[in-house]
């Protein structure tokens, strides 16, 4: 038992290990520019979790657990029978939610230093908000273009 519980216990840790943030990446391009205009834009989308069914059988070995407390004999087994059913019927529930997923975005129009208009959209940041005339430089990623002010 004690090592089901250790295998609930690492494995979220091991499987989000491969995410790290703020990581340094090359850039393919910088233009210096200064912002034109700016529109604030709220994008709504509906999304549906998807079921991969892990979850049904994790919800199921921890009802399991939980129900294995109770009980003695053959009500233990029983016990433990409906803790892993009720585990992974309520799992099984959650997996498959429908839920609202809110993006606030902004759109830039940045006039280049040579007069060339480029339109970016990109997520709202609220540490640096644009305003008209900030001198702004964007860069060009191999996955996509950021802009940020220069100071």
């Amino acid at each position: 038992m004690k090592k089901w519980l250790w295998i609930l216990v690492i494995f979220p840790l091991v499987a989000n290990a491969a995410y790290q943030r703020n990581q340094a990446r090359p850039v393919n391009e910088v233009i210096f520019g200064e912002v034109d205009s700016i529109r604030y834009v709220t994008q709504h989308e509906i999304v549906q979790s998807k079921s991969h069914g892990w979850e049904t059988l994790l919800g199921a070995v921890v009802g399991g657990v939980v129900g294995h407390q109770f009980g003695g004999g053959s009500g233990k087994e029983l016990a433990t029978a409906v803790g892993a059913i009720a585990g992974g019927s309520l799992a099984h529930q959650h997996e498959n939610q429908v839920y609202r997923v809110e993006y606030k975005l902004v759109e830039l129009l940045i006039k280049t230093k040579d007069g060339k208009l480029v339109d970016v959209m990109q997520d709202v940041d609220p540490n640096m908000l644009f305003e008209r005339g900030d001198d702004v430089r964007i860069l060009y990623f191999d996955d996509g273009v950021r802009v940020d002010k220069t100071y």
